[in-house]
């Protein structure tokens, strides 16, 4: 079996071959929207429209071309799907339902795409970084169909390949429609970290979760943060370690928002929680932000590579600046003093004169964010009174 490292870089590979045939995407838009009570491809989500995120998401993942099937409204939709640069497929037949919506996009594919990415515009929240996990398995292990796989559950959009496009136009649909004949195949998945790919989109309730879910879209959510860890194979005390330098950061940062800060107190969580989920590997920090990287999480992942040592040294009370001083001040799960952290690294590090000045300057950024927090009006609970009135004497 190969590790968490050697999928990565295949998938990498993957990922940026020149020489792979396009895969396109077909974005499924016809249909009729009668439990929304509205048009769903046209309903506000971000700064535009369902179907806008929808295409961009394609997009940004890679995926070319992007064509649209449209039917419902196609007079409305067209000259919107050609603002945003795809291809729109008028689909004459889509009151006869899915299937002959995805027969028709499939067939206005160019006979370069080596298949095609099934994309339902009522499942908005899948995010790009999926689709190029599916498109990277497709093309790494040559399969006719792939799945994307969340939480132990199959969802979108699937990678079809090239192999079953004359099987779904040559089907009437009448034994099951698509769901039949890609069953009768066999299915590689490729595991994610996307609740968006299992969440779709029927009723207006479901169009009010997910517009406050886009929110923090950019930033893994419970269930997502669960089977990043189970992944990475972080271990249960690492992980209650992180919710308590996770609950002591968000503390810190909700009343500097009450002071007059701007601090982004979901990002601040997310990261701290997941701040050693590479712990036990080399140089784990740096390792920690690569994989939340790799895994779309670029926000998280800077962080995370900064949780042990501030690249610049201090400079500024922000997220990064919150998540660090947190982790300072949490052993284990307590809130503990900066003595009790620093002592043992000082006393360990005694007759190593460079790994020494690291930890000064690790103390130095420290005290230093502990001084600008005090400076606000907010307590820094674990910091002696002493300290704090010292670090106010010596600004």
């Amino acid at each position: 079996m190969m590790d968490l490292a050697q999928t990565q870089t295949l998938e990498r590979q993957a990922q940026t071959s020149d020489n792979e045939a396009p895969i396109a995407a077909v974005i499924l838009a016809a249909g009729l929207s009668s439990r929304m009570g509205a048009f769903k491809p046209l309903l506000p989500f971000g700064e535009g429209s369902v179907l806008s995120h929808v295409v961009q998401v394609a997009q940004q993942a890679g995926a070319n071309p992007v064509h649209v099937v449209i039917g419902h409204k196609a007079d409305q939709l067209q000259p919107h799907v050609e603002r945003l640069g795809a291809i729109s497929v008028v689909n004459p037949h889509f009151e006869e339902g899915m299937f002959s919506s995805i027969k028709a996009g499939v067939a206005s594919l160019p006979e370069v795409s080596s298949g095609c990415l099934l994309m339902p515009v009522d499942i908005p929240l899948v995010r790009p970084t999926t689709l190029r996990r599916v498109m990277a398995k497709a093309r790494r292990s040559r399969s006719m169909l792939v799945h994307p796989l969340f939480d132990s559950t199959t969802g979108h959009p699937p990678f079809i390949g090239r192999a079953l496009f004359g099987e779904l136009l040559a089907s009437d649909g009448q034994q099951g429609g698509a769901a039949a004949i890609l069953s009768r195949h066999g299915s590689d998945r490729i595991a994610v970290f996307d609740s968006g790919c299992l969440r779709d989109m029927d009723f207006p309730q479901d169009h009010v979760a997910q517009l406050a879910a886009l929110e923090n879209h950019h930033l893994p959510d419970g269930r997502e943060c669960d089977a990043l860890f189970d992944a990475a194979g972080t271990p249960q005390t690492v992980r209650r370690h992180g919710q308590a330098v996770a609950k002591l950061a968000i503390l810190l940062a909700a009343n500097l928002n009450e002071h007059g800060r701007t601090l982004d107190i979901a990002l601040i969580g997310a990261g701290a929680l997941l701040h050693d989920i590479a712990k036990g590997q080399p140089h784990h920090a740096t390792a920690g932000a690569e994989l939340l990287s790799d895994w779309g999480f670029p926000a998280v992942a800077d962080l995370v590579g900064q949780h042990m040592a501030l690249s610049d040294g201090y400079r500024r009370l922000d997220e990064v600046a919150l998540v660090y001083l947190a982790d300072k001040l949490v052993s284990g799960e307590q809130i503990v003093g900066l003595e009790a952290r620093f002592a043992p690294a000082f006393a360990r590090f005694a007759d190593n004169p460079a790994a020494l000045a690291g930890v000064r300057r690790r103390l130095n950024d420290t005290l230093a964010i502990v001084a600008a927090i005090s400076a606000e009006g907010v307590d820094v609970p674990g910091v002696p009174m002493e300290i704090i009135n010292m670090l106010e004497a010596a600004s």
